[in-house]
């Protein structure tokens, strides 16, 4: 089965490799543009870019997801899914090209902490447990059909960096999983539970300052994630 994968950071890139070891038939690879990075504005690559390059596999880094041009090429590479894992919201022009759709690989137990830092709020808001979830894509922000879901507890010191070197881990586990759970027809969607769904909205500076009248163990999980 042919599958085209999207990320751009390093949890994205880790999942890449493993998939291609494992077997998977990565035929191309989307990611963000090339951008100034660091104190001196260096451009630079994203690290899915520099993956796919270490593994020979074609990079695609499109400006605008619309664009007819790079809409045909995405059509041209003839695979059966795309993979998604930690990249910008898609438009159904694209999540609509593959037969059997886009799937994301997300670092929650959805429907909880939906959106950008689902690592980062588990912790901050004190979880136990966390997982990865796979679903298909939809209009919506994480929103879609539930494929597969692996849990995972989260140590009462273990901090976002940590969490985040297990979660990619696991999710390159699941990922595998459900590529062959889709080739097979093995895999049955589940809708998610609005009414159930927490966010975990991108964090900003502004969003950093320690608020030390709350207590010594809310305050700890705030540090950690």
């Amino acid at each position: 089965m042919k599958s085209i994968f999207f990320g751009t950071p390093e949890f994205a890139a880790f999942i890449l490799r493993d998939l291609v070891t494992r077997g998977e038939n990565i035929v191309a690879v989307v990611t963000a543009p090339d951008k100034p990075r660091g104190r001196g504005l260096h451009v630079e690559s994203s690290a899915v870019s520099q993956a796919a390059v270490e593994l020979g596999i074609p990079v695609l880094k499109p400006v605008k997801h619309r664009d007819p041009d790079f809409l045909h090429t995405l059509r041209e590479y003839d695979a059966d899914v795309f993979v998604v894992v930690a990249y910008k919201i898609l438009p159904m022009e694209v999540i609509a090209i593959p037969p059997l759709g886009a799937f994301n690989v997300h670092a929650s137990l959805l429907p909880k902490y939906r959106g950008a830092a689902p690592i980062d709020w588990a912790i901050i808001r004190g979880e136990q447990e966390t997982g990865i979830t796979t679903f298909l894509l939809e209009q919506g922000v994480d929103t879609g059909e539930i494929l597969l879901q692996e849990h995972t507890p989260i140590g009462p010191d273990e901090t976002v960096g940590e969490l985040h070197d297990r979660l990619k881990a696991i999710g390159a586990r699941v990922a595998s999983e459900t590529l062959r759970g889709l080739a097979a027809g093995t895999l049955h969607p589940e809708p998610q539970s609005n009414q159930d769904a927490t966010p975990a909205p991108k964090i900003f500076p502004k969003d950093c300052e320690i608020d030390f009248h709350k207590s010594a163990r809310d305050v700890q999980n705030f540090i950690h994630g």
